[in-house]
């Protein structure tokens, strides 16, 4: 990784659930674009496009890098967690002194919680048919 501002280029890999993320931070415009398009109209909801966008909200670089992702594996709910897993790991990369706000925040966390398997003889994970006495 260069130091200097105008060739750097940074890749990185946020998981959530299923999903991945795989996103490269540039010095930008601030516009975040997934597969191809922009933030908002590949999310739809307006709580997912700031979740993802957390990272650059909370380190104060919002308006200075540019975001290109690339996201597959699970639902939309999972790629805006992993997007901003992808997007804090490469804000540290970039600049190490961010590490502190963004660990706090638990941006840099990968969200272990996976889809339980169901089980045999069970109804789902857990749930147990119901009891007959007769």
């Amino acid at each position: 990784m260069s130091t200097d501002q105008s060739t750097l280029r940074v890749q990185a890999t946020g998981k959530r659930k299923t999903s991945v993320a795989r996103v490269i931070l540039v010095p930008g415009d601030g516009t975040i674009t997934c597969n191809g398009r922009p933030i908002d109209q590949y999310f739809g909801r307006k709580v997912l496009v700031t979740t993802a966008a957390q990272p650059l909200v909370t380190s104060g670089t919002q308006g200075s890098y540019s975001v290109v992702a690339r996201l597959h594996g699970g639902g939309i709910s999972g790629q805006a967690g992993a997007l901003r897993h992808g997007i804090a790991r490469a804000l540290v990369q970039v600049d190490e002194a961010l590490r502190g706000d963004l660990k706090k925040e638990g941006f840099l966390t990968r969200d272990a919680r996976e889809k339980e398997r169901k089980k045999a003889g069970l109804k789902g994970a857990r749930k147990r048919p119901q009891f007959s006495k007769r």
